[in-house]
């Protein structure tokens, strides 16, 4: 019996940082372990991101590259195509541009991951696009600003689902307008991440973040700013470490000298995150060596409780490495106590590493447990595609 044709989307050539390769790497294995013929495509008119030229330019050489590395270490060698968009005449490297157009009309679906896929005249032709927002809050407060008006781009999608599971829900503050937004979670290859044992002794709560985003998915909603960017939140806990009586790391370059210090003043430590974010084996070790992860979330996910929870997060977790994390509401639906912690304030935190502390060993089982249960991709995927009609 012929396999069902499956294609995902997204954007980890053209910004192949490790922690985005991860999170497509997961849905394309997921995939392939369900029974499908999984293809990946990125069809972009976006101009890709080169990490060792350190810039963004118009050559895909790095993406080629990349994509050819990845598909033979993840199953797909030969179902990858890179097609640049931006050309004056659209290149593409991997399959001809004819067979990415054949592609679209034959796949059962399409999974545009973070939603990062323009849509284009040949990507139209398929017969199921499903959206999946790794970013909940902007859209829906982009629809409330404009009165409920659905973006074009979001109509032509068959499906919609988010990270944010608690959308269109009585505990989300931002109204719905009629769409539907289904729950989903970031899918993890749980034996992917899974470790033999406890970490070296000397490790810290760490986590790996883009400090330096710009402001330009801040929203305006009713008057108030809702943020993006991580950063904010990391100096309103930036005692953390002081309170908790023990060093944190952070796998990160802040720029910003002031800001720096304080963090340093702070007890916190830094990891060299240029290797981390482009090596996806030096990542994968970076988590698994750690004692676990402490880190916040974005001031749109807390604030508008949105129920998001972080794939990296997910990685750490199926590492069987706990994790302490900013309360999103996640809690209502996963964790809370053993292996995964959610705070609001520095006394919080302060809690949850003297929980951890006390009985690591405890900890670690659960936040392992935690990720078989509740994040195995599989699992993730299966529920998706069934409710998607696939």
């Amino acid at each position: 019996m012929q396999k069902k044709k499956i294609i995902v989307m997204g954007f980890m050539a053209g910004c192949p940082i490790a922690g985005v390769l991860w999170q497509h790497i997961h849905y394309i294995v997921g995939l392939q372990r369900l029974g499908y013929d999984v293809y990946y495509i990125e069809d972009s008119a976006r101009l890709p991101y080169d990490p060792v030229a350190y810039e963004v330019n118009e050559s895909y050489r790095y993406a080629a590259k990349l994509m050819d590395t990845l598909s033979r270490e993840f199953g797909f060698e030969g179902k990858w195509a890179y097609c640049a968009r931006y050309m004056k005449k659209p290149e593409c490297v991997g399959m001809s541009l004819q067979k990415v157009r054949e592609l679209y009309v034959e796949a059962e679906a399409i999974l545009n991951v973070c939603g990062a896929q323009e849509m284009n005249e040949d990507l139209l032709k398929c017969q199921r696009l499903i959206y999946v927002e790794s970013d909940p809050g902007m859209e829906q407060l982009l629809i409330d600003n404009a009165g409920g008006k659905v973006p074009e781009y979001l109509q032509r999608h068959h499906t919609l689902f988010t990270f944010g599971e608690l959308v269109g829900t009585k505990d989300y503050m931002v109204p719905s307008h009629g769409v539907s937004w289904l729950p989903t979670r970031q899918p993890v290859v749980t034996d992917f991440w899974k470790t033999d044992g406890p970490t070296r002794s000397n490790a810290r709560f760490s986590s790996v973040a883009n400090w330096n985003t710009s402001g330009r998915k801040d929203v305006v909603w009713r008057g108030s700013n809702y943020i993006w960017s991580k950063s904010l939140e990391f100096l309103k806990f930036v005692e953390a470490p002081v309170r908790a009586g023990e060093p944190f790391e952070l796998a990160t370059e802040i720029l910003d000298e002031h800001a720096h210090k304080r963090f340093l003043a702070n007890r916190w430590e830094f990891a060299d995150s240029r290797q981390t974010s482009i090596d996806w084996h030096q990542y994968r070790r970076y988590l698994q060596e750690s004692k676990g992860e402490f880190t916040v979330a974005k001031d749109q996910y807390v604030r508008l409780k949105t129920g998001w929870f972080s794939d990296r997060s997910a990685c750490y977790l199926a590492a069987g490495r706990p994790v302490i994390t900013q309360e999103t509401q996640f809690t209502k639906l996963y964790g809370g106590k053993k292996g995964l912690i959610a705070f609001e304030t520095l006394e919080d935190i302060a809690e949850a590493v003297k929980s951890i502390n006390a009985d690591y060993a405890a900890h670690c089982k659960a936040a392992y447990e935690i990720a078989v249960e509740e994040f195995e991709a599989t699992k993730v995927i299966k529920s998706m595609l069934d409710r998607a009609g696939v």
